[in-house]
């Protein structure tokens, strides 16, 4: 009886010894070195999720050293997703352009929509852009045909000048854009930016008269019905959300 009991007393002590043993040797990181193990401060970039509208310098610029055009145009764009957004330009023109044998004014309003995908990858609280999109524009307008001369060539007598002064109204055009661009952001939430954008005119309505030498929003007309314009922005962010 004795021998059973001193032989459990041992296993006993065997199995306390054991345990202190292990406790011993697997302390936490802070007893171990002796310096607390840090906690990382440091927060994930997160990005701005928000509604950014602004204005085309350019035009009241242009406005403003010119007589001949008067015109504004509204640029927005809303973030989808990290490097995708949804972008619009709208509008209005009043031009007066002179040809070699005719005076012409072209006015009215358009609309451009669509995407833009960003290039550049920011750092930090970086919020730039490098982008290229492309856009469906839609016009509605009127030519007049001011003044014309007819072309009379090899002929002795004075050329007769016109002064019709035709309106027709009620014309359209349809348009595709390809856009190349960039915003920096100089204040927090506010832009600069500018784009450059290549653009096929798929169809247009003409006078009966005359064919279209401008249209608003899609600008110069040229035989092949290819062309490009660009444009200097101002804009500002309101921002939704942040992720």
């Amino acid at each position: 009886m004795k021998r059973n009991i001193l032989r459990f007393t041992t296993s006993l002590f065997l199995v306390i010894a054991v345990s202190l043993n292990a406790i011993a040797q697997e302390p936490s990181d802070s007893i171990a070195t002796g310096v607390e193990t840090p906690i990382d401060t440091i927060q994930k970039k997160k990005d701005k999720y928000g509604l950014r509208v602004g204005i085309d310098l350019f035009k009241p610029i242009l406005s403003m050293v010119n007589d001949d055009i008067q015109g504004f145009e509204i640029v927005a764009d809303y973030r989808l997703k990290k490097n995708i957004y949804i972008a619009t330009e709208f509008g209005f023109t009043d031009k007066t352009g002179e040809e070699d044998f005719l005076i012409y004014n072209a006015k009215g309003s358009y609309i451009k929509l669509g995407g833009n995908y960003n290039l550049y990858k920011n750092w930090l609280d970086m919020n730039n852009e490098i982008y290229i999109g492309i856009r469906y524009g839609f016009s509605s307008y009127s030519q007049t045909l001011v003044e014309y001369t007819p072309n009379y060539y090899g002929t002795y007598f004075d050329i007769p000048t016109f002064n019709p002064d035709t309106t027709v109204d009620g014309l359209t055009a349809h348009w595709g854009e390809f856009v190349i661009g960039l915003k920096v952001e100089i204040f927090n939430n506010l832009y600069m930016g500018g784009s450059i954008a290549m653009k096929k005119l798929f169809s247009q309505d003409e006078p009966d008269n005359f064919g279209n030498m401008y249209i608003p929003g899609y600008e110069r007309v040229f035989m092949n019905n290819t062309g490009f314009s660009f444009n200097y922005t101002l804009s500002y962010t309101i921002p939704f959300f942040k992720k």
